[in-house]
């Protein structure tokens, strides 16, 4: 590693190595010329402070874009090239952006704009290059921002979780705000789906299914930027609910993790790796699911996809692109939406289209598949009529797997998306997922908030002096704690409680104050 920018940025050893191996493709690979990729690393421990612009930004944003404290992000711009004055015969030399923010295409973007630079002119590139994204605001979900670099202006939106999710693309056009930029990019986050699916689209349901349920899958392409780019989409198929496994867009074997996923002394982890490095082939045989991505099909090819093979068929380098794996779909294949895109390959229909149609037909699957789990949870949901000022705080009433499965023949996800076929035994498999465990730590979090803003109205339209005539000294206080607890904890989370109510908040507070006796009143305001 010749030089890190900022100077001030304090990396491991470890994570150093790692990122130094994860720059560079495969000897295999051939990449000849420029190559863009990126991969995903675990940070060591002790080093994954929680920053409260994280817990802000993680609030307001997607799921799926989450920051976790317990990784990094490597945005790679790799050049190889023919060089008689260098001993091996080959300059060779990556330019790698490190982030917490899993925005692929604005950082792919920045890499290819800043690289090249760098390869002219040197480093006064990367100073350059730091100097203007040290002048970035942080980013908030909703907002658009306009990012100076490298002499340009790159405008781009930071997505909401209360963004309107069938129309994400008018919303974000919509609230870009009308000034000149050189760049403005559609999305952050986004690789092209539809481009990289093509050769496997026959089987986009059942990969759906696999990501959905958290199962072992290795993507063997022959590049790092298909794999990377491949097993990327895959995460994104299950939008807008986050893949909260461990996925690896490119994987090596020097990689610190490569005996944890490759051991044959136990079942394979719940991951997603990108590989080309054919020792993978014969090493991760014995996973259960295997995608060799192969090229993308010519215009108007409407023939000869890749059909579904026994996993026990990869047994070298030279086995056919495909899917290998011996998983039964549960749900019968949507026969409609596979004709639409084939059509649109053959009529030559623009990529932009068919990757919108594409990405709306997944969307809304798993919006089907989420809607009954959804309306579960808001049944579990305790009545705000039950909500009282003078008790603790209401909890959410344990989710039972066998009550929300019997409500699925009457109001399943057959009702929305016209699929049929064992939607329970995916419910119970997604239950089995850290998916699930994600999505229900998510939703837990919401309603304990919603709930706390319930319990602070409640507060605020009671009376508060007139309840505290009768009461003795000692429960007046314990109210008066717990009023202050409620307003530091309403401030430091930022719970959605206007100001005017935190202002009300706090002259209740000091009115209850005001009614005691002096040497409380003084005791109080120690405390």
């Amino acid at each position: 590693m010749e030089v890190v920018y900022p100077g001030h940025v304090k990396l491991t050893d470890k994570e150093k190595m790692s990122i130094c191996y994860l720059s560079f493709p495969d000897s295999n690979s051939g990449c000849m010329g420029d190559t863009k990729f990126h991969f995903r690393i675990r940070r060591c421990p002790g080093h994954q402070q929680k920053q409260p612009l994280n817990f802000k930004y993680n609030l307001n944003c997607p799921p799926p874009i989450q920051v976790d404290n317990g990784y990094f992000y490597g945005f790679v711009y790799f050049r190889q090239m023919r060089d008689k004055s260098i001993r091996r015969g080959y300059f060779q030399k990556s330019v790698v952006l490190i982030s917490q923010l899993p925005f692929v295409h604005l950082f792919s973007y920045l890499t290819e704009k800043i690289a090249p630079d760098y390869f002219d002119n040197g480093e006064p590139s990367l100073e350059a290059a730091c100097h203007d994204i040290d002048q970035w605001p942080e980013p908030v979900p909703g907002d658009s921002l306009n990012l100076p670099v490298m002499g340009t202006v790159v405008q781009i939106r930071i997505p909401s979780r209360f963004d309107k999710v069938t129309s994400s693309l008018q919303t974000q056009r919509e609230s870009f705000p009308q000034i000149t930029a050189h760049t403005i990019l559609p999305n952050i986050h986004e690789v092209e789906l539809f481009s990289l699916i093509q050769p496997i689209l026959p089987h986009i349901q059942m990969l759906w299914e696999l990501v959905l349920t958290g199962e072992p899958l290795v993507v063997m392409g022959s590049s790092p930027t298909i794999c990377a780019n491949a097993v990327q989409a895959l995460v994104s198929i299950i939008w807008p609910l986050k893949f909260n496994s461990d996925h690896r867009p490119y994987f090596t074997i020097h990689d610190s993790e490569f005996k944890e996923y490759t051991t044959r002394t136990q079942a394979p982890p719940c991951v997603i790796l990108g590989v080309t490095n054919p020792f993978f082939a014969k090493t991760l045989q014995h996973w259960p699911h295997i995608i060799r991505i192969g090229e993308m099909m010519s215009e108007g090819q409407s023939k000869g996809f890749n059909k579904l093979k026994k996993v026990a068929n990869l047994k070298t380098l030279d086995s056919k692109p495909g899917v290998y794996t011996r998983y039964k779909p549960l749900l019968s294949k949507d026969k409609a939406i596979l004709k639409r895109l084939i059509k649109g390959i053959q009529v030559k229909r623009p990529v932009e289209v068919q990757n919108a149609m594409l990405k709306r037909y997944l969307l809304e699957l798993t919006q089907s598949f989420m809607i009954p789990l959804e309306r579960y949870m808001a049944s579990l949901m305790p009545l705000q009529k039950n909500v009282s000022p003078f008790r603790g705080l209401p909890v959410l009433q344990p989710f039972v797997f066998d009550d929300f499965l019997k409500t699925i023949e009457h109001s399943g996800p057959q009702l929305t998306s016209g699929l049929k076929g064992e939607w329970v035994g995916l419910y119970r498999k997604f239950f089995k997922s850290s998916n699930f465990e994600a999505w229900y730590q998510q939703r837990q979090t919401e309603v304990n908030r919603k709930l706390k803003v319930i319990h602070i109205e409640a507060l605020l339209s009671t009376n508060l002096e007139e309840w505290m005539k009768d009461k003795q000294e000692v429960e007046v206080v314990d109210l008066i704690l717990t009023l202050r607890d409620k307003l530091t904890n309403a401030v430091q989370t930022g719970l959605p409680v206007s100001e005017h109510n935190l202002t009300r908040l706090q002259s209740q507070i000091e009115s209850i104050v005001r009614n005691l006796p002096d040497d409380l009143q003084g005791i109080l305001k120690k405390v």
